[in-house]
């Protein structure tokens, strides 16, 4: 076992785990796990750089993990970053400031590398279960981006996205710098425009229908999981692969979209830097669960950041 810290900074979080790690039982032990809503993607969809404020808001959440990660004694460190600076005209200030916080180079991924990562975290505990059949499709609903990939053991074939519920949030649901209360129908019915023209990329490179069974991870599909469930409080443990069933998802997104932001706020599993987003990542998680055919997502705590610290090992 191998004492190990993984960072994934996407687009609207900054994520940590540190944790022991064996690679070869798929054994981890964690000692910490952090989550902070950045939102370092702000604004790059449509000004293609990131804010000073959004770099800002990641250096604070890097200084705090330092902190944590100094205190359980990591042996080694991986910083991963996703769609936000993978797009970003700027990305040398963010990658600089990471370093002189952290100690390590930010790798900034492609959408592959983050899909094999994501599949990785996700189902290197569900070996061996007899009541979940493979292929699995693993969809990680990001911020600026979403992740597909087929497998049974290991990766079959990926593909990402710009398909995420910030970036769909900021083209369709914001005029005047501010998101429409409640979004819209002309906004959700460009956002599910957007959504199948990329689904039709996916399909391009991964079977979507293929698969056995679906996977859902990252902050809106544990979120919904959350809503499905009834929780007036976020359970990590209680969404831990529950499963959502397609009846389910349709209401939850017709509720998300006919509600204020004041009445997504008072929801007891909602995080607040969520609260925006999550009419748009629900109409993604709907249209993906309607072109595969899904009549149920299981729903995964475990992701990319397992799949790093995998990988670390």
């Amino acid at each position: 076992m191998t004492r190990v810290a993984a960072i994934d900074c996407g687009t609207n979080s900054i994520r940590l785990l540190v944790a022991d790690a064996d690679p070869v039982t798929g054994e981890l032990v964690e000692y910490a796990r952090r989550m902070e809503i950045v939102r370092l993607g702000q604004g790059v969809d449509r000004t293609g750089r990131l804010a000073p404020e959004a770099l800002e808001r990641t250096f604070a959440a890097c200084r705090s993990y330092a902190d944590v990660i100094k205190e359980h004694g990591a042996e080694r460190i991986r910083f991963v970053a996703t769609s936000a600076s993978r797009d970003a005209e700027n990305r040398d200030d963010f990658v600089r400031g990471v370093r002189d916080i952290l100690g390590v180079e930010p790798e900034v991924i492609s959408g592959d590398q983050e899909a094999a990562f994501s599949f990785t975290g996700a189902t290197k505990e569900l070996t061996g279960r007899d009541d979940l059949a493979k292929p699995y499709l693993v969809v990680d609903i990001g911020g600026g981006s979403t992740e597909f990939v087929v497998g049974d053991d290991r990766v079959s074939a990926a593909r990402s996205v710009d398909i995420g519920c910030v970036r769909l949030t900021e083209r369709h649901l914001v005029r005047d710098g501010v998101v429409s209360d409640p979004p819209s129908a002309e906004g959700a019915e460009a956002i599910r425009a957007d959504v199948a023209a990329a689904l039709d990329l996916a399909e391009e490179t991964v079977p979507l229908a293929s698969a056995a069974t679906l996977v859902g991870l990252a902050g809106t599909v544990t979120t919904v999981a959350a809503m499905a469930l009834g929780l007036e409080e976020y359970d990590s443990e209680a969404i831990h692969h529950s499963r959502v069933s397609l009846e389910q998802v349709r209401e939850i997104t017709a509720r998300l979209l006919a509600s204020s932001h004041a009445e997504r706020a008072a929801i007891g599993a909602m995080h607040l830097g969520r609260v925006d987003v999550i009419p748009a990542g629900a109409l993604i998680l709907q249209a993906v669960m309607e072109r595969t055919g899904a009549r149920e997502v299981v729903v995964s705590e475990h992701d990319i950041l397992d799949g790093i610290a995998f990988s670390l090992a």
